[in-house]
């Protein structure tokens, strides 16, 4: 299954608490479902856990049940529907929406208290939530084909401590997070704190790989820089020892010029600790960065 499905099953495990946190779950699904008007509801959804959970959601929120009811066990995407009037009447009345308005809204008198409107949100995700593999980076977005809905979504969340952010796109009204930490902590609100901490590992598991990398790609640059001087040097000590300029050298710098021959493979800092005494990386960097310009005019 897709880390989306993952979370939205987790989410399913919960129990059906409260009445009145199942009707604001149920509520939450109406609003961000497929099609919640006067004359119908239509949830579609590919979970099959969302699915299991539907009926009894809305029997012990309602005391209702769908007209048309989709399989949990069949592949693809399950279709639940309720039509009869007098059944969506009820979820018009019991959600507080008044049928002869042209918009839905959040009944916020029916969230005052906090796990209610937790609940509000688990059932808006289950029907019209996503979220991106945190393999992949990190995004959960919250989609409805309600204007209103959407801004008061978002009010909701601020009251709870977040900080969404809005877009479009075609006909609907998203609602979505990129902070990762904002998405563990929602997750772990609205009861999937096991896809939480799953996100937070996956973080850190591309943390530490791309300190490792880095790490990596800075000691080969390194390595490549050492090279590199290192034939520089090398190059110098030949042109001089051709001219005969070697053995006029200071002893300081005939002992630069022998060890760098010797030990082509040390850094700097291994070369400096191999002169009689021992000198530090910068004097030996000075000798050597001197046998190069006098090679240069010895050419």
């Amino acid at each position: 299954m897709s880390f989306a499905a993952d979370v939205k099953a987790e989410l399913c495990r919960a129990k059906l608490g409260k009445k009145c946190c199942t009707q604001a779950e149920a509520c939450g699904v109406l609003l961000y479902c497929n099609r919640f008007s006067l004359w119908e509801v239509k949830i579609v959804t590919e979970s099959p856990a969302f699915a299991q959970r539907l009926p009894g959601l809305f029997h012990r929120a309602f005391g209702l049940s769908f007209d048309e009811k989709g399989d949990p066990d069949a592949p693809g995407k399950r279709i639940f529907r309720i039509t009869a009037p007098d059944k969506v009447a009820v979820l018009w009345e019991q959600c507080a929406f008044d049928p002869a308005g042209p918009a839905h809204h959040i009944n916020f008198g029916a969230l005052e208290e906090e796990h209610c409107r937790l609940a509000f949100l688990r059932g808006a995700f289950l029907a019209g939530g996503s979220v991106t593999d945190p393999q992949k980076g990190y995004h959960l977005e919250l989609a409805t084909t309600h204007l209103r809905v959407s801004r008061e979504l978002n009010t909701l969340l601020l009251e709870l401590g977040y900080a969404p952010k809005e877009t479009t796109r075609k006909a609907n009204y998203i609602t979505y997070f990129k902070q990762s930490e904002a998405i563990e902590d929602l997750l772990t609100a609205i009861g999937a704190p096991i896809a939480a901490m799953t996100l937070m590992n996956t973080k850190a598991e591309k943390f530490l790989r791309n300190g490792v990398n880095r790490r990596v790609n800075c000691e080969a640059a390194n390595v490549d820089k050492t090279v590199d001087a290192a034939l520089e040097q090398r190059r110098a000590i030949q042109i001089l020892r051709k001219s005969g300029a070697l053995d006029e050298l200071t002893p300081k710098l005939q002992e630069a010029a022998q060890l760098r021959e010797a030990h082509p493979e040390l850094s700097l800092s291994q070369l400096a600790a191999l002169c009689d005494p021992p000198v530090t990386k910068s004097s030996l960097s000075h000798r050597l960065r001197k046998l190069i310009q006098l090679s240069q005019k010895s050419e």
